[in-house]
């Protein structure tokens, strides 16, 4: 793990005499997981932090670095108190019990994404803000926080750091989803597809409604949701709201892959004038970008598991003397799970006092 796993940010060092309450939606999910291990990695202030779920996880344990947690029902009441509540659930789940959680006073920090267009909610990437010499004042009020897809995080911090190296005529991307981004169920349908046609059964088709173990799609069945020109949007949609106007809009294709865990990129930058790889990874190289040296395992979705940082090769085009390739490889849970607990430290500041209330 790289050094930049664990920055301080100047509203979580001010905070470390505090403590404060918060909570996870959606505990059990992959996203849940992910964010109670990366509050203990970070040591998030929190004195309290309760897990909460629907009703098939109920009871069950959940460790919260050197204690263990059970996970209990989501309801009004568990809002009371609770200064930062993270929804790593389903959309249904959130739309439920987000306002009981907002009229309890909690901030608000939405991996499920559906309260986008909610009032005063903003989509937000603190690596991308950081790159782009961003200082957000602190609302005493904030709407949600909604986190920005890793894709469309990836992407903006590549060609931010790309325009040092020179002026930028065409991004073009395709991006190879996993199924982790479905959740388990997601994870488990690709598990027992690859397992049911080695053995010539059926395949269960519940969450993609497609084939998609040893395949590759660009749609998945009708009856299956989220579809994924609707998510191409969203990260276009999101990689205008952090990156801004005033850089190359990528043009983008995103492809079911039959992997598990792990977002990969092929990213094709066009230049004005002639490349040079070396200046490029230079320029791109920096905190949560690893260029990973020769002898070391190549950037792919099973090296970068478990990494804070997307791994990341640059090769020139053989053909276009201005164009170069990038390949990039990204834990997707662990970039949405960062990108959360940073939001709610850069809220501290809305909540000086940090005493549990």
């Amino acid at each position: 793990m790289s050094e930049s796993a664990k920055p301080t940010s100047p509203s979580h060092a001010s905070a470390r005499g505090n403590l404060y309450r918060a909570a996870i939606v959606g505990a059990a999910s992959l996203k849940g997981k992910e964010i109670a291990e990366m509050m203990n990695e970070r040591n998030f202030p929190a004195a309290d932090i309760r897990l909460l779920d629907d009703d098939e996880s109920l009871g069950q344990l959940e460790s919260m670095g050197d204690e263990i947690s059970f996970i209990q029902r989501v309801r009004a009441e568990q809002f009371e108190h609770v200064d930062f509540t993270f929804f790593a659930a389903d959309l249904e789940s959130t739309r439920r019990s987000w306002k009981d959680a907002r009229d309890a006073g909690s901030a608000i920090i939405d991996l499920s994404t559906v309260l986008e267009d909610e009032p005063g909610a903003s989509v937000r990437s603190l690596w991308v803000e950081r790159e782009r010499g961003q200082i957000l004042r602190p609302e005493l009020q904030p709407g949600p926080c909604v986190t920005a897809h890793p894709v469309a995080v990836t992407l903006a911090l590549l060609v931010l750091r790309a325009k040092k190296a020179g002026v930028i005529r065409r991004v073009v991307a395709t991006v190879f989803e996993p199924a982790s981004e479905h959740g388990q169920r997601g994870m488990d349908e690709l598990h027992q597809q690859t397992v049911n046609l080695l053995s010539f059964q059926p395949l269960p088709k519940d969450v993609f409604d497609a084939q998609v173990a040893f395949n590759m799609v660009e749609r998945y069945g009708q009856r299956s949701q989220p579809a994924l020109d609707s998510v191409e949007a969203r990260i276009l949609r999101h990689y205008r709201k952090i990156a801004g106007d005033h850089i190359p809009q990528p043009s983008l294709l995103l492809l079911q892959a039959p992997i598990f865990h792990g977002h990969a990129l092929a990213v094709f930058f066009e230049f004005e004038s002639a490349a040079n790889a070396q200046e490029l990874s230079a320029a791109l190289t920096g905190d949560h970008i690893v260029i990973p040296p020769a002898e070391e395992d190549a950037p792919s979705n099973v090296s970068s598991a478990g990494q804070p940082d997307i791994l990341l090769a640059v090769k020139n085009d053989p053909v276009q003397p201005n164009g170069v390739w990038l390949w990039a490889a990204a834990d997707n849970l662990r970039i949405s799970a960062l990108t959360a607990v940073e939001c709610a430290e850069s809220m501290t500041a809305t909540r000086p006092t940090g005493k549990i209330q």
